[in-house]
């Protein structure tokens, strides 16, 4: 296989693996809470160690689809028949787009449920607007819930939706909340129904770790676990002493692999500046002060990637 192919698919698995760790960390239930804290109502103010216990079941991590008649199945159980969501026939549907995490919660009156979707980016999409597919997501949630969640036209038991966003790579920290709002054109009828069903939230993280500060609590405690620069110890350090977060096994062994993919694909892009850079005539002393490496790893990289010329 051609060399350049090679580093191609070495480099995109290298990011396929990382997305998935990422999302891992951010499905845990303790991490959940703190974003929850944070952008829904209902848990504002809460200790997130008690926000745990009303977040239901284990969250469904990169297993659901997102696209119309794919997000629920239905089966049958004890000769009735049963709706929720599509986990299974992961192989068949295989390539499709699926929810990052998505998740039922129980508000604290003990009755209503809400679901939440967590979405991660590594920066903004240019392709297209994210708001725009974050109400895309926002109305499959919605949608999907027919025939599992409320049957017939029993809209009145629609459950509200809530997809956050949390986007890296940005120029600044910042939140935005989207929702529906009314306003009366003609006169000052009062519709009923739920203004709050529909709500998006959109986390931006910046490349630059937050300072300590409330403001900024749950945007530090993303940029850490989702830091490529930051070491195993460096993170576990900030979310044991600074959040509280007892570090499992799992959490251990996620942010170890996240840390080892990082540095994997920091000296991926470092070779391609190199090679670029060695293409468009560079010398080897100037390209080792750019990409801070020795002149001898330099051209070891050069002479590894070059071809041997016939």
């Amino acid at each position: 296989m051609d060399t350049e192919i090679k580093n191609a698919v070495s480099a995109t698995d290298q990011d396929a693996q990382y997305d998935d760790k990422a999302k891992r960390l951010l499905g845990n239930k303790i991490i959940l809470a703190h974003i929850l804290v944070k952008t829904v109502d209902e848990f504002r103010g809460m200790n997130p160690k008690d926000v745990v216990s009303y977040i239901e079941g284990e969250p469904f991590i990169s297993v659901v689809p997102v696209e119309p008649g794919l997000t629920n199945m239905e089966k049958e159980e004890s000769g009735q028949r049963i709706a929720g969501m599509n986990t299974e026939n992961a192989e068949i549907n295989e390539g499709l787009i699926r929810f990052d995490i998505i998740f039922y919660v129980r508000i604290r009156d003990g009755i209503s449920q809400v679901i939440v979707n967590v979405e991660a980016q590594k920066d903004e999409p240019t392709g297209y607007h994210i708001l725009n597919r974050a109400v895309f997501y926002v109305s499959r949630l919605v949608s999907s819930q027919k025939e599992r969640d409320f049957v017939k036209t029993n809209y009145n038991d629609i459950r509200r939706v809530f997809s956050i966003w949390v986007c890296m790579g940005m120029d600044e920290s910042s939140m935005a909340y989207v929702h529906l709002a009314k306003d009366d054109l003609l006169g000052s009828y009062s519709w009923k129904g739920g203004l709050d069903l529909l709500n998006i939230v959109l986390i931006g993280i910046s490349n630059e770790l937050p300072e300590h500060d409330e403001r900024y609590e749950l945007h530090r405690l993303l940029s850490t676990l989702l830091s490529m620069e930051l070491t195993v110890d460096e993170k576990l350090g900030i979310i044991e002493k600074e959040y509280s977060i007892v570090v499992d096994d799992r959490i251990r062994e996620d942010v170890s692999a996240m840390c080892n993919l990082s540095q994997g694909i920091r000296e991926a892009e470092k070779v391609k500046i190199i090679m670029n850079m060695h293409r468009d005539g560079y010398s080897s002393e100037k390209i080792a002060r750019i990409v801070e490496k020795t002149i001898e790893e330099v051209e070891a990289v050069i002479r590894k990637r070059e071809p041997v010329s016939a």
